[in-house]
């Protein structure tokens, strides 16, 4: 799946867990990539990794964040802070036009963007293993 550019993640909370499957990124000043969000009932966070495992496949990144999400007023699209152990990063989720406008609005500039993975990011700060706090 790596060699692909292919990522499933399962994100949980408590008992709440939702699975994304994220495509291929398109690289660019956005980084595009299809995803596929689905949560799973009540507890079964742990039953998908048993059967992930019986399947053959292996966590390759754990890693833990404080997300604090905000919704634009408009609706247009969502900015989240993330705090993690390599530092704290604002993630706009929307249309290439508001990302642009909210970033802008907000001090940054193109030259800013970061669209690396949190693993990558991770690594390039010579971190090894899991990002855990």
């Amino acid at each position: 799946m790596r060699r692909r550019g292919l990522l499933l993640r399962l994100r949980t909370s408590g008992a709440h867990s939702l699975v994304t499957f994220k495509g291929p990124a398109e690289r660019g000043k956005h980084k595009i990539r299809k995803e596929i969000e689905f949560e799973l009932e009540r507890g079964g966070g742990p039953r998908l990794v048993q059967v992930l495992e019986a399947l053959g496949y292996r966590a390759a990144f754990r890693y833990e964040k404080y997300r604090t999400e905000y919704v634009s007023g408009t609706g247009a699209g969502l900015a989240m802070l993330d705090e993690t152990p390599v530092g704290v990063f604002l993630e706009l989720e929307g249309p290439p036009h508001w990302i642009d406008r909210t970033a802008s609005r907000l001090g940054f500039r193109e030259a800013d963007y970061i669209t690396a993975t949190y693993a990558e990011l991770h690594r390039s700060a010579g971190g090894v293993g899991d990002m855990l706090f």
